[in-house]
């Protein structure tokens, strides 16, 4: 009762604490369908069909979560750094198709809240196009703002662009969507440098998320310090110095 008591009056005092950004508008969007909290019903709508196989990397019930269920008509594997509820094929991610037949592929590979735990996530971005068949769809959600936790396994935190970096079109994968969602605002505090306490901080968001399809096998001999620029950052460029 105490725990819910002090929840609901952390809520009231966040709702005053935020009014002051009442009145600006996010610059990203989030995915259409895929912002957090709607992504698992997307991707059980598309992909729970007989025939389908569906991987999930960080399967292991931590928060509650259970997806098994979802994917109740397809074929679902679940993978995880440890043994528990949920968890098919324990191993590391960074490996992840050393754990499977050479021939065995997969229509979907999805994970949420794993990548910011990753200590190599390149790696594993390659791994998943190891295992994904030429059509086959890669979800991925993860964190752009957020508390450190699970440390000290708490290496990185992406912007829906640092997820495209990932899966980029070198490596065989096709954007369908991406963005961020779960809006944050909030303030340096008093422990902060002079000149930044109490100053608030705009266009923060809790998730990342990135849906893209796998049209070609990577390359053989897939390395990264080969990869050309304009395929990781889709020919975008830095912002430009404005004149002063």
């Amino acid at each position: 009762m105490l725990r819910r008591t002090a929840g609901a009056l952390a809520r009231a005092y966040g709702a005053l604490a935020t009014l002051p950004f009442a009145v600006r508008r996010d610059r990203i969007a989030p995915p259409r369908d895929l912002a957090h909290g709607a992504w698992i019903d997307s991707l059980s709508e598309r992909f729970d069909r007989p025939g389908l196989r569906v991987l999930e990397v960080g399967s292991r019930n931590v928060t509650g979560a259970n997806f098994r269920h979802r994917f109740s008509r397809a074929e679902y594997v679940g993978f995880d750094f440890y043994a528990g509820e949920n968890v098919d094929v324990v191993g590391d991610a960074h490996r992840l198709s050393s754990y499977f037949a050479q021939d065995e592929r997969f229509d979907l590979i999805f994970s949420s809240a794993v990548f910011e735990h990753l200590a190599m996530p390149w790696l594993a971005a390659v791994e998943i196009g190891r295992l994904l068949k030429v059509g086959g769809h890669v979800f991925v959600e993860t964190h752009f703002s957020f508390r450190s936790h699970e440390r000290p396994w708490n290496f990185f935190q992406f912007s829906d662009m640092g997820l495209r970096a990932l899966f980029n079109d070198a490596l065989g994968f096709e954007l369908i969507e991406k963005g961020m969602s779960s809006p944050i605002a909030g303030y340096f505090t008093a422990a902060a440098r002079p000149g930044l306490r109490f100053s608030p901080i705009t266009e923060m968001y809790g998730h990342s998320e990135i849906l893209c399809r796998k049209r070609a096998e990577p390359p053989a001999g897939f390395d990264w310090s080969r990869v050309p620029l304009d395929a990781v950052v889709d020919g975008t460029r830095y912002p430009e110095p404005t004149p002063r």
